[in-house]
């Protein structure tokens, strides 16, 4: 039967030592600045993420201002707004807690929770860096960030051993398309995460050679050949565990060719788009990063539900307490 390494109350210890530990690594590596940010916004806005495009927002309205607002799905766009409206100079940038409410998760597991936490972060650059091998440099810097984690985390904690490979894989859907062609997008992910330990899987939103992307991507915020995941393999479920989506922001090039594709050219009314369109924007590169993924992984956990505090049916909590694992 699995048995944490941790009790309770040293989980909730450690759990503060990780994000601490991360978070201050994280902000060092990419010159980035904690900032406050919203936990919901106005729909005609335009700021929040669509994520894949079917995920219904969460909804509420304010007495006082008789309107609705929508919590945030994620905080892509209004990163990019708040860089320009506070001023940030290139190669620099901004990073902060995003908490949402994902409703329409309708694959609850060990890795996946109605509640999601994250920290977001998002930094300026120049015309010139919005290329493929910036995106590369960015994704390295934040692995030797997990890699300093590893080792804070096991200097605490002898009993935590993680078996990060030294460097992170760069693999791009066609790639993975190529050398998996008889697998399902997730068994490719699950495979190429097993072959290396770490890798980054580059270019998701336009379509591969049968006629489908290798997984959704809202068509606004990143530029879908300058995006990817950063996955892990974790030994203790035996998957591959997505830690990162990130990527380099649209330009108006990029935005117009990605809403054209997905039937969206509406979207070019909203505050944001037209910001894009218009240049009114800084050119950025951001992303998020699963906070209880992260405490999961190096807490070496069975399920996200000991690092979390959210809502399970009656039959999960009864069958994880079978197995052992008691949820928050």
């Amino acid at each position: 039967m699995y048995k944490s390494t941790l009790n309770l109350i040293e989980t909730e210890i450690a759990i503060k030592f990780i994000k601490d530990t991360f978070e201050r690594e994280l902000a060092k590596a990419l010159k980035l600045t904690r900032v406050s940010a919203p936990l919901f916004v106005q729909p005609e806005s335009g700021l929040n993420d669509n994520l894949n495009g079917y995920e219904r927002a969460v909804r509420f309205d304010i007495l006082t201002l008789k309107k609705e607002v929508e919590i945030v799905q994620s905080l892509a766009k209004w990163k990019r707004m708040a860089l320009a409206k506070y001023g940030f100079e290139p190669e620099s940038g901004l990073y902060a807690d995003m908490n949402a409410i994902r409703r329409d998760e309708d694959d609850l597991d060990e890795i996946h929770s109605v509640y999601v936490d994250q920290w977001d972060w998002e930094k300026i650059i120049t015309k010139q860096e919005r290329r493929l091998s910036y995106l590369k440099k960015t994704v390295k810097t934040i692995y030797k960030t997990l890699k300093k984690l590893s080792v804070a985390v096991n200097k605490k904690y002898p009993a935590l051993t993680h078996s990060l490979p030294d460097e992170i894989t760069f693999v791009s859907t066609k790639e993975l398309e190529s050398e998996y062609p008889k697998l399902t997008r997730k068994e490719r992910e699950s495979a190429v995460a097993k072959k290396y330990g770490a890798v980054f899987i580059y270019q998701i939103g336009w379509d591969l050679s049968d006629g489908k992307p290798h997984d959704g991507r809202a068509a606004d915020y990143d530029d879908w050949k300058l995006n990817g995941d950063l996955i892990l393999w974790y030994d203790v479920l035996g998957i591959a565990m997505e830690i990162s989506s990130m990527g380099i922001r649209v330009d108006g090039q990029s935005l117009k060719k990605q809403l054209k594709k997905r039937g969206e050219l509406h979207k070019l009314e909203n505050p944001y788009c037209k910001a894009v369109i218009n240049e009114e924007l800084p050119l950025t590169i951001g992303g998020g990063i699963g906070q209880s993924r992260l405490c999961m992984f190096f807490l070496n956990k069975a399920h996200i539900g000991e690092v979390q505090s959210s809502v399970w049916s009656e039959e999960c909590l009864l069958e994880n307490a079978k197995k052992g694992i008691n949820l928050l």
